[in-house]
């Protein structure tokens, strides 16, 4: 042992079976309290081999608890059965019309996956919920769909019910907050709300004088004059009217455009419309200079033959 170094470990075949068996059974407690707490985690605990003696105990009276159940449960299942094979039986043997069909449902139902019976289940407390007693697949979706809709409409009505009541109550205590205002003695109306009410009175009382005066003069200008009924076709005309005016209106506008800044003057519009015409007379013939002039400079020009 003189060779080894001070800090190395010294191998022991009991302590590496011990070590792999305290291993094994902690892997064993780890998965059964995963399967226990379905996914949460468990809470902290020390672990010694104390703890893990009484979880080990524990886990196998849990799993001896639980084969004993499910033995129970199947034992029950089992009487239930035989006890529902009897039962058919006594009736084939009273009603043997009815025992062929009885008979193949029940066959159908102890033949069916556990995903069928799930679906029967269902589509039979759908139906049962819903009033139905001969329901299909179809009219099952379709009314679950008008149940849905319906749902989503109350929903609506829901939301829109809500913000109004909350409107109401933001009212009602504005409405509280103005009465509770009015009531005390903090409030003095304007002084000149008094006289401004009764120069509405007397308005009001000098109108209504007037009115069955002004209704007369109605009633005799629309027996002299006619009120006019138009037709729905005559308002359409009238509009295809007025739009083939604006579209008149706006050519003449591009027309009357092109004029724009000349004189009023007839014979001045003429004199200064001769002015610009020889303006750009001038300019078009410097134009053609310039170019001309541009071609000669940029023309390469070939070499003179020797004599």
């Amino acid at each position: 042992m003189s060779h080894l170094p001070p800090n190395a470990a010294i191998f022991s075949p009991s302590v590496a079976r011990a070590a792999a068996s305290a291993a094994k059974d902690w892997s064993f407690i780890e998965t059964w309290l995963s399967k226990k707490f379905q996914g949460r985690t468990p809470p902290p605990f020390e672990r010694n081999p104390d703890t893990l003696r009484a979880l080990l105990a524990l886990a196998n009276a849990n799993e001896a608890a639980d084969e004993e159940r499910t033995l129970l449960a199947k034992l029950e299942s089992d009487t239930l059965r035989e006890i529902q094979q009897q039962q058919q039986y006594q009736q084939e043997v009273e009603n043997p019309a009815d025992a062929a069909p009885q008979a193949i449902l029940a066959s159908l139902e102890e033949n069916l996956s556990r995903e069928g019976r799930t679906a029967l289940e269902s589509m039979a407390s759908v139906s049962v919920n819903l009033g139905m007693a001969f329901a299909t697949p179809v009219d099952l979706g379709q009314r679950m769909v008008a149940l849905a809709a319906q749902a989503s409409e109350l929903e609506q009505m829901q939301a829109r019910v809500a913000v109004l009541s909350r409107y109401v109550e933001n009212e009602a205590r504005s409405v509280q907050e103005l009465a509770k205002e009015l009531k005390g003695g903090q409030y003095r109306p304007a002084s000149h709300l008094a006289k401004q009410n009764l120069e509405m009175q007397r308005k009001i009382k000098s109108i209504a004088a007037k009115l069955p005066e002004l209704r007369d003069k109605v009633t005799a200008l629309a027996s002299s004059v006619g009120m006019p009924n138009p037709t729905v076709e005559q308002v359409r005309q009238e509009e295809q009217a007025y739009l083939e005016l604006l579209t008149q209106k706006k050519d003449l506008d591009a027309q009357v455009k092109a004029f724009q800044g000349l004189p009023p003057d007839t014979d001045q519009a003429r004199q200064e419309l001769e002015a610009l015409r020889t303006e750009l007379r001038r300019v078009t013939q410097r134009r053609d200079a310039v170019f001309e002039g541009l071609v000669e400079r940029e023309t390469p020009k070939k070499p003179s033959r020797p004599q």
